[in-house]
């Protein structure tokens, strides 16, 4: 995996259900190397604290492969990288290959494979259409979030180096697919429950779904 894209925002207002909300998911590309923190990346407008940001969601990483699906299903837009929301622009980011809970160095910094990406009303206000969160969630690859473990810079051109992976775990792509499945996989969701790399928080509201 290489990142072929940094990508950070300026605060924006949208219009979302008649009301005017301050957002940072209009991301452009930068020429400079951005500094990924413990819960932000620096320089990067981060809106609502309670979805985005913050340990477990300090970065998120979107892959440039599937940028042609989407140019195709927007040929109006005007495409550039960032423009669903990423910090890095990844090539080769592969969900059915990424293992939750995975470490990997990438520049100066070393992240944690974390949680897979949720569309939510401030993506569709950007994109211009509420169709496209059933369309991201059927589309099942949804970009993941890291934790940053140790901070530091990256850049374009920066690689990912693989240090350490759970032997016991599962994909990104199969993560969101428990999500948003309403006949959850009960050995994933395990695994998913007994996962450091999740939150608290989550794993209790997805315990709700073990059966017993």
């Amino acid at each position: 995996m290489q990142i072929v894209s940094t990508n950070i925002a300026q605060p924006k207002w949208i219009t979302i259900n008649g009301k005017d909300t301050k957002t940072g998911i209009f991301k452009k590309p930068t020429d400079s190397a951005i500094f990924l923190d413990t819960e932000t990346v620096k320089d990067d407008e981060v809106s609502d604290r309670r979805y985005h940001g913050g340990e477990f969601k300090a970065c998120y990483l979107f892959s440039a492969d599937h940028y042609p699906y989407w140019k195709n299903l927007y040929p109006k837009l005007d495409w550039y990288y960032g423009m669903l929301g990423e910090n890095l622009t990844v090539k080769g980011l592969d969900e059915s290959q990424l293992i939750i809970g995975a470490i990997y160095s990438i520049g100066e910094a070393l992240v944690q494979v974390t949680q897979p990406r949720e569309p939510c009303n401030t993506f569709a206000a950007k994109m211009g259409n509420p169709a496209i969160l059933k369309q991201f969630i059927h589309h099942g690859k949804p970009g993941t979030y890291v934790k940053v473990l140790e901070p530091g810079f990256v850049k374009t051109g920066d690689t990912f180096k693989l240090i350490e992976q759970p032997e016991h775990s599962i994909t990104t792509a199969q993560f969101f697919e428990l999500l948003f499945s309403k006949d959850k996989n009960q050995e994933h969701l395990q695994l998913i429950l007994d996962s450091e790399a999740i939150p608290m928080k989550k794993r209790l509201k997805l315990r709700a779904h073990l059966k017993i």
